[in-house]
């Protein structure tokens, strides 16, 4: 298969680490050699989360500024700062909805408006979507699976090695049976969303 580095950016409590995880269970169960780590990362909520996965053969986990094929964004301000470790003609696909940091809400800073976001994403990637995470995921039967709803949409971009049968197969399999449910809605309620766009 042809490799592929994914970095994922989002903030305490969002289920980045849940995501990374769920990747690395998904690709070994489909034989796909994978590493993956915690890149940066505060097990608090509200602090800045980093992790990659990396598909098809890689020693190490690291991703080096302007190494990453496809970039998940769990949250748009970490979707902007994690832009540096993505290459020119990369992909990005992000949750739209702000999760806001302290001094945003204490008001002692601001927070970047949506459309600079995206214009920013269209400045470095080839391929980009921006979807409603949390409202999926509500949908689907509970806003905490928006990280799934992130893994369903990735499904759905060009090149992607996972599939959405194999991420649903990684779900009824390694998520306990109380939860895989609403997880596999949201996945579904992501990858359909994405593919909608085309």
């Amino acid at each position: 298969m042809q490799r592929l580095r994914i970095f994922l950016a989002g903030v305490g409590g969002q289920g980045t680490l849940t995501a990374t995880n769920l990747l690395t269970l998904v690709a070994e169960d489909m034989d796909i050699p994978v590493c993956a780590g915690e890149i940066h990362g505060m097990a608090q909520r509200g602090g800045i989360v980093e992790s990659a996965v990396l598909l098809g053969g890689y020693a190490g986990p690291r991703i080096d500024h302007g190494e990453a094929d496809l970039l998940l964004g769990f949250e748009p301000l970490e979707t902007l700062r994690a832009l540096p470790y993505l290459h020119t003609g990369g992909t990005v696909v992000s949750n739209e909805e702000a999760t806001l940091p302290v001094g945003v809400s204490l008001g002692s800073a601001t927070y970047p408006d949506l459309d600079l976001v995206r214009s920013r994403t269209q400045d470095c990637a080839s391929f980009s979507r921006f979807l409603p995470c949390r409202d999926l995921a509500r949908e689907a039967g509970n806003p905490k699976s928006a990280n799934t709803v992130l893994l369903g949409a990735m499904c759905a971009v060009p090149h992607s090695p996972i599939g959405i049968e194999d991420l649903e197969a990684g779900i009824r399999k390694h998520l306990p049976e109380k939860i895989a449910g609403v997880n596999l809605a949201a996945a579904r309620k992501g990858y359909e969303t994405v593919r909608s766009t085309f």
